[in-house]
């Protein structure tokens, strides 16, 4: 993508009063860490959206993280992304004797877009193209679903100008197509091979077939 984000980072535990797990070379190698590998989304991107996603995760005795989720988000790609990066991080930490796997760790993630780009963007401004990301949501799904089914050989042909005029409004092109193509090869360089066909598929399911052998090689 186009846009990185400036982050700030914090940690915040669910458990207060014990000793906590930290990131191998401290915070700030967890700040370096987040902001070489965060990925900034392309929607959030393009209508200049900041926020701040909380995600929470659990850290065990070797430092892996599982039950990665988000504890406070918007209910946009920024959500998604900051879930994705809390899993690179597993294997990162470290922890203290005597920790209790079975407390949640806290970790608020800072998006922040281009400024330059973005002087004229207002709460306003971002809290309707927030909106219009979830009203999108449905025709989302109704392309997805359309082309799963074409390739099951089970989809209302009929639908077929209808599909495509919800591809066209949404802007799914091939400039879309080759910004997520770049996207996916970010996230496979980071060894993020689940995110990476989470992207190819989703090309595929909008009826491409330009991320076909990257499927097929990487995506078993």
């Amino acid at each position: 993508m186009r846009f990185r984000i400036l982050s700030v980072l914090f940690l915040a535990f669910a458990a207060s009063g014990m000793a906590q797990p930290s990131f191998k070379g401290g915070s700030q190698a967890l700040d370096a860490f987040l902001a070489k590998n965060i990925i900034y989304p392309e929607y959030s991107s393009q209508n200049c959206i900041a926020a701040t996603i909380q995600v929470r995760f659990r850290v065990d005795e070797k430092g892996n993280v599982s039950q990665v989720g988000v504890e406070k988000g918007l209910g946009i790609d920024l959500d998604d992304e900051a879930v994705r990066v809390v899993k690179l991080t597993s294997g990162k930490w470290t922890v203290p004797p005597g920790y209790n796997p079975n407390y949640n760790v806290i970790l608020p993630i800072r998006f922040d877009p281009d400024r330059t780009r973005c002087q004229g963007a207002t709460d306003a401004s971002m809290t309707l193209a927030i909106a219009q990301y979830k009203a999108q949501e449905g025709m989302q799904d109704a392309i997805t679903n359309y082309y799963k089914n074409k390739y099951l050989g089970k989809a209302d042909l009929a639908r077929e100008a209808e599909i495509i005029a919800m591809k066209k409004q949404l802007g799914y092109d091939d400039r879309f197509i080759r910004d997520l193509l770049d996207q996916a090869s970010q996230k496979l360089k980071q060894g993020d091979t689940e995110g990476a066909c989470h992207d190819w598929n989703f090309i595929r399911n909008i009826g491409s077939n330009k991320a076909d052998t990257f499927i097929s090689q990487y995506c078993k």
